[in-house]
């Protein structure tokens, strides 16, 4: 689109972070009876557990609430210390784009023909919770896609389609409020975003909100009767497109 004409890498960076703040209001918005659950649950349970009493009740959502927080470490701390990588010139090349949706559209059909998918997301624990903040991180490197990666892992370790989308979705809110926020504070401190292009942003995040709202309901929806093979193709085309333009660039 040549953004890099008018913009730096590092305003581009923060421009595409900033705007899936959209994303992550239409996540809450969505899941936000699943979200009071898991946040009460994990406030209570953990509470009654410093003080020695043993109640079941709330058991469930603390621990969804800290499988999320052990899912959520890979991607802060190699976002933390890879920050001036993501933010440079290397995320923004076609060649990487382009191999990095190639990549994860065969793992992904790798995930479907070997994953069980039996398992709901009560049926995971730490190691799998870690496992798919792992493959959270590589959507650090454009192209990868922080729900394609983590659905993917989550095929992995064998649950189904609906519960890897469902845990994907809820594994975001801390990844994406992070990012999101420090780069807004960052484009506040710098004055890097200012008149048409605050206006952009302001734009851009509303029609990400909207977009990712209906795109949840339509992906849960979706993989409740259907499989990734779509997404596969999808990935496929685009990823071969995108390595064309960049061997036509050079």
């Amino acid at each position: 689109m040549g953004l890099e004409q008018v913009m730096s890498p590092e305003q581009i960076t923060a421009f595409v972070a900033v705007m899936q703040l959209g994303t992550l209001a239409a996540v809450i918005v969505y899941f936000i009876g699943d979200i009071a659950t898991i946040t009460l649950g994990f406030l209570q349970g953990n509470l009654l557990w410093l003080q020695g009493i043993r109640d079941h009740s709330p058991r469930k959502a603390a621990r969804l609430g800290w499988l999320i927080i052990i899912g959520s470490l890979p991607i802060a701390v190699i976002g933390l210390l890879a920050k001036k990588i993501i933010e440079g010139h290397l995320t923004k090349s076609l060649m990487v784009i382009g191999v990095s949706m190639i990549v994860w559209a065969v793992l992904l059909f790798l995930a479907e023909q070997f994953g069980q998918r039996r398992r709901e997301i009560e049926h995971i624990g730490a190691r799998e919770a870690l496992f798919i903040g792992v493959a959270q991180a590589f959507a650090l490197i454009p192209g990868s896609s922080r729900s394609g990666t983590t659905i993917t892992a989550a095929l992995f370790t064998g649950m189904s389609r609906e519960a890897a989308a469902r845990f994907s979705f809820l594994l975001s809110i801390p990844a994406i409020a992070a990012s999101g926020l420090l780069e807004f504070k960052q484009v506040i401190d710098k004055n890097m975003l200012t008149g048409e292009s605050m206006t952009n942003l302001i734009v851009a995040t509303a029609v990400s909100a909207i977009v990712g709202y209906a795109s949840i309901a339509f992906l849960l929806s979706y993989l409740r009767r259907h499989s990734t093979y779509a997404f596969i193709a999808y990935r496929l085309i685009v990823g071969g497109i995108v390595l064309a333009l960049a061997f036509r660039a050079v």
